[in-house]
């Protein structure tokens, strides 16, 4: 008899700032796993860390760090020149920040990932992959990374003793190198939620789903993203999880 499959189903979270709050952060976390929490450098401030955490914690969703480039401009989507002291540095300072409001609330960080433009350039610098993993070892060498699947990141974090989980994206296009298609380009965000859930189902079940150019692409990984910006997220984020769940795979924390 076949073991039952696994996957956890993330989503960034907690990327208000000010005045401006993401409203689809509670429904999500009635369907989503694990929550990647802004930490300020892209998105959040100390009341949407505060609050986002208190709410995920409440749901007993597990909380990873969304750390990214010092970016609130560009909400950590450009590409910025940074030298590994300065990533150290930042990381160090966003999972600190983080975790000062998980311990208010009786939870902890239980990984990293990276937002953005550091996550698809992470994913193929072994330079930043290396500042990265610096960072954790100095902080908390337990904390795995959520990383894009297949990339060289993988690889270059487990040689500097970082555990890695590796990424899918149901609201993402892929080249048909198993990258993700730049935001820019016509197509690379899926919104069609047949589409989504199927996507999922066949990430989960490690089945190819099609890439940019309607070919096969094989994606393995241990946790799938939706994100919280998409439109009609929520919506999206239901239909996944009951697609999963009504093939009998386990939706749950990967940790």
């Amino acid at each position: 008899m076949s073991a039952q499959i696994r996957i956890d189903l993330n989503c960034d979270m907690g990327e208000g700032f000010g005045p401006y709050h993401t409203a689809t952060d509670e429904e999500l976390l009635a369907y989503v796993t694990s929550a990647n929490i802004a930490c300020g450098f892209h998105a959040g401030d100390p009341r949407t860390m505060d609050t986002t955490v208190a709410l995920a914690a409440s749901r007993g969703v597990a909380i990873g760090a969304h750390v990214s480039y010092p970016d609130l401009v560009g909400f950590g989507r450009r590409h910025l020149q940074v030298s590994p002291l300065e990533l150290l540095t930042d990381v160090t300072f966003q999972i600190g920040a983080l975790q000062a409001f998980c311990q208010r609330h009786g939870t902890r960080i239980s990984y990293i990932k990276a937002h953005g433009a550091l996550y698809n350039d992470m994913a193929i610098d072994a330079t930043l992959s290396k500042a990265m993993a610096s960072a954790i070892l100095e902080y908390d060498p337990s904390l795995p990374v959520l990383t894009l699947a297949g990339s060289p990141s993988v690889e270059i974090l487990g040689e500097a003793g970082i555990a890695t989980i590796s990424e899918g994206f149901v609201d993402r296009a892929y080249t048909p190198e198993g990258r993700l298609v730049p935001r820019t380009t016509p197509g690379a965000v899926v919104t069609d939620p047949a589409v989504i859930s199927a996507r999922g189902l066949a990430l989960a079940s490690h089945q190819p789903v099609d890439d940019i150019t309607g070919a096969p692409v094989m994606i393995s990984c241990e946790s799938i993203c939706i994100h919280s910006d998409s439109p009609g997220a929520p919506t999206l984020a239901a239909a996944v999880r009951t697609t999963l769940e009504d093939a009998g795979i386990l939706v749950t924390p990967f940790r």
